[in-house]
């Protein structure tokens, strides 16, 4: 096993993100706390009759709205419209209440992709499921042929629009980061849940943030329970976003947690280089994000090319080469995928390293300037104290996606 030295010299990291205490031999200690278990099948009654979650009528979301009306929608997709609403905070039993409640509705297109069995499967996991990575649903409006959740709202809106809309200021090397921790967070609960819980559609759109660019993950309507027993796998029609999906599962449809790390590793590059996964505008050659950052991501002195020029250099070499060397991990062949577990450790590791970093910069910046010296931020700060070593030949890597069925 390759190993990442730590400043800590009483640990050791590999890349794949096993820790290894100094007596310890392949154990992973990187267990967060367990999400509620979930049982393995509810009725709808059940589903909706969570103590949790709140039966709002249509009337009331209407009017939360302003009918609806333009001014008040947030975005779309595949399930219908996001609108920012605003309700009673008292009616949701809240301990201080406010005098109203900013929250996101989102309203199902009866005719839509997605259709009742997805907004239920969403209804099912958010309403058993609480962690700080995970989106918090309210409540829900069921009536005809209206489906509707209610959801806290998240202030800076997703991720995909930080990392591709010109018009908002490129994110930093830390808030990056940041980022990508807590959604592999949100991702390793869901995996170490009792039985396992597969998204299935990871992808930057279902980041959202808050204000402090904290991170939720959104969207379960394609989630599912994962295998059980002796089963491996899960099999089912292939659903999700072209560029994100694992190839295996493209190729069979055998969905297991897997599947989610590749598509984990997918967003990690689009960090990394501000690149969509799938963009037609570039060059044949650049237009899938894997295939063309692939050769670059195991070459120390290459690697740098996938980058985001928006960042203008500014992020430690060493980290960046760490995490980039990671992102080609989670892509490799399924069997050789890290854990999430596993994921967070690395990144965790490389967050607190450059949060120290940034802290001692910002001391030096704050003293007295030396005569004759410049106190000028360098554009190139000085790489993490991490000494990564080489990791696994890309050789045994999978093909990139194929166009989903």
């Amino acid at each position: 096993m390759i190993l990442v030295q730590m400043l800590d010299q009483s640990h050791s990291y590999s890349l794949s993100g096993v820790y290894k205490s100094p007596n310890e031999k392949g154990h992973c200690d990187c267990q967060k706390p367990k999400a509620r278990s979930c049982p393995t099948s509810r009725s709808e009654v059940e589903i909706l009759s969570s103590s949790n979650l709140k039966a709002f009528s249509f009337s009331e979301l209407k009017s939360a709205t302003n009918n609806f009306g333009l001014e008040s929608l947030l975005g779309e997709g595949g399930f219908g419209f996001v609108y920012k609403g605003s309700i009673d905070a008292a009616t949701l039993g809240a301990a201080r209440p406010e005098p109203a409640m900013v929250v996101a509705v989102k309203k199902l297109i009866p005719a839509g992709f997605q259709g009742h069995k997805e907004w239920l499967a969403e209804v099912n996991f958010l309403g058993q499921l609480q962690h700080p990575n995970l989106v918090k649903l309210l409540g829900y409006c069921l009536e005809g042929e209206d489906r509707l959740l209610v959801y806290e709202f998240m202030a800076r809106g997703s991720l995909e629009n930080h990392l591709f809309r010109r018009t908002v200021p490129p994110l930093s090397w830390e808030t990056r980061i940041k980022v990508a921790v807590g959604a592999a967070r949100g991702l390793a609960i869901l995996h170490n849940s009792q039985p396992e819980i597969i998204y299935r559609d990871f992808k930057a759109s279902n980041i959202l943030l808050d204000s402090e660019f904290n991170v939720k993950l959104s969207d379960f309507g394609l989630a599912k329970e994962g295998p059980t027993g002796d089963r491996t796998h899960v099999s089912t029609l292939v659903l999700g976003t072209q560029g994100y999906a694992a190839p295996e599962y493209i190729a069979t449809g055998h969905l297991t947690t897997r599947c989610d790390i590749y598509s984990f590793g997918v967003v990690l590059l689009e960090l990394l280089s501000g690149r969509r996964a799938i963009d037609k505008t570039k060059p044949r050659a650049e237009e899938k994000l894997v295939s063309w950052a692939r050769p670059y991501l195991n070459d120390k002195k290459m690697f740098y090319r996938i980058m985001d020029s928006r960042m203008e250099g500014r992020y430690p070499k060493t980290g960046a080469y760490i995490a980039s060397t990671l992102a080609l991990q989670c892509l490799c062949q399924a069997k050789n995928r890290p854990t999430m577990s596993e994921v967070v450790k690395i990144l965790e590791r490389i967050l607190a390293v450059t949060d120290t970093a940034g802290a001692s910069q910002s001391a030096q910046q704050s003293a007295p300037s030396p005569v004759g010296r410049s106190t000028v931020r360098s554009s190139n700060p000085s790489p993490l104290p991490l000494s990564p070593a080489e990791s696994p030949s890309p050789a045994h890597s999978p093909q990139p996606p194929q166009q989903l069925g």
